[in-house]
């Protein structure tokens, strides 16, 4: 993954690689994965509601919670992947959501890596079901996520590819897997959608993709899935917001997000995107005069704080999208003066990287710029990197999509 100042730009080889490797980084940055499905006479079977349970409390950013039943797992079954895989999508969570400090990325990577071990021993010794598959699968596509970060193009390319085997292996093992359409929906977009250096990867391996296959197969997933089906809501409503942009097959997800997860802070706000987006400029004070409702209604100081700053953070993006680069900044300049970096990290970054996206508006490039260098040299990115790279090799216009992210 980025994570020091080290990192450079040359992946960014063009405005549409640009655009498109930023969002597909960010995809998996902003929700807990959620994958799996048990047939009824599978082992897994006794873990049915446990994980179901635990998938929710993550989207719920309950992160404790969620690691007491998927430990659990782990000591029930230990010689299935099961358990460890989502031990790793905890960690990962944690990281979605700002926390990259060098004690959860290592338990991330520790943990990911002791998935893929535990179901490479079992297809080794002939004991695997479509669940080994599938949880194999899993766990190598989110390595090829940590290779591409890193700008590992081939060892994150074949990583895909091999995950993408994995997940065939168990369709063809259990055809009625659902579940299974996430990670095959998300392969076929997003090789559909990429250029540059990756792009040339998938036409060396006779792999062109397919964007209307790949959102058939997240739809698919979000409709019938069982455990993969929030995630691919999720998916599909990151793909309409940025990468589409289209806001009216974006707005049911996030509006259906919202009112599931409420302790989370992040779909009410990209509800508000959506208004904001379509012009919608009622339904967007709607929503705002709601996070700040809740923000309101915290018990924990922390969590109130949480909420507010989301509401200052939405103003922000309302501003930059209106062409009011000073008045964003003022948003922007409050969450900084008030963010606490222990529990909030991404309430630092991410602030920041507005700030030189609205200098960019205003045409301020050397400011912009001085503002993009200071996130890559931060010890936590907390994600915003990615953006600041993007932000480095070519100035942010009017109407970036990401300017609301």
């Amino acid at each position: 993954m980025i994570f020091s100042s080290s990192t450079g730009r040359s992946f960014l080889l063009s405005r549409p690689f640009a655009k498109a490797t930023a969002g597909f980084l960010l995809f998996f940055l902003v929700s807990p994965p959620a994958l799996g499905k048990e047939k009824a006479s599978a082992p897994e079977k006794p873990f049915h509601q446990e994980v179901i349970r635990g998938i929710e409390l993550l989207y719920d950013l309950q992160f404790e919670e969620a690691e007491k039943i998927f430990a659990r797992m782990v000591s029930d079954n230990p010689k299935k992947p099961i358990g460890y895989f989502y031990m790793a999508m905890v960690s990962w969570s944690r990281l979605s959501i700002g926390f990259w400090d060098a004690e959860t990325l290592k338990e991330y990577v520790d943990r990911i890596d002791l998935t893929i071990s535990v179901a490479r021993k079992r297809i080794d010794h002939r004991e695997a079901d479509s669940f080994d598959y599938f949880y194999l699968g899993g766990a190598l596509g989110f390595k090829g996520r940590f290779e591409l970060m890193r700008h590992n193009w081939f060892s994150s390319y074949m990583l895909a590819y091999e995950a993408i085997e994995a997940l065939r292996k168990c369709a063809k093992m259990d055809p009625a897997n659902v579940d299974v359409l996430l990670g095959l929906g998300i392969y076929d977009y997003y090789t559909a959608k990429l250029s540059g250096v990756v792009k040339l990867l998938t036409y060396l391996f006779l792999y062109k993709g397919d964007k209307d296959e790949g959102l058939r197969k997240l739809q698919t997933a979000a409709d019938h899935a069982v455990y993969s089906a929030i995630e691919s809501k999720s998916m599909l409503l990151h793909i309409y917001l940025f990468m589409e942009e289209d806001f009216h097959k974006a707005l049911p997800f996030a509006r259906e997000l919202a009112e599931a997860f409420k302790k989370n802070p992040r779909y009410p706000y990209f509800e508000g995107i959506v208004y904001i987006r379509s012009g919608q400029d009622g339904r967007y004070r709607e929503v705002l005069e709601g996070i700040r409702a809740e923000s309101a209604r915290q018990e924990s100081t922390v969590e109130a704080m949480m909420w507010k700053n989301q509401a200052l953070y939405l103003e922000a993006s309302y501003h930059l999208f209106r062409d009011r680069p000073e008045q964003a900044r003022a948003k922007l300049d409050a969450i900084l003066a008030q963010v606490e970096p222990v529990t909030d990290p991404a309430m630092v970054a991410w602030p920041l990287l507005k700030k030189g996206m609205s200098f960019d508006l205003e045409g301020q490039r050397e400011k912009a710029l001085e503002i993009y260098r200071s996130i890559l040299a931060m010890p936590n990115g907390a994600g915003a990197q990615f953006l600041a790279e993007k932000g480095i090799d070519e100035a942010i216009k009017k109407g970036d999509p990401f300017l609301g992210y």
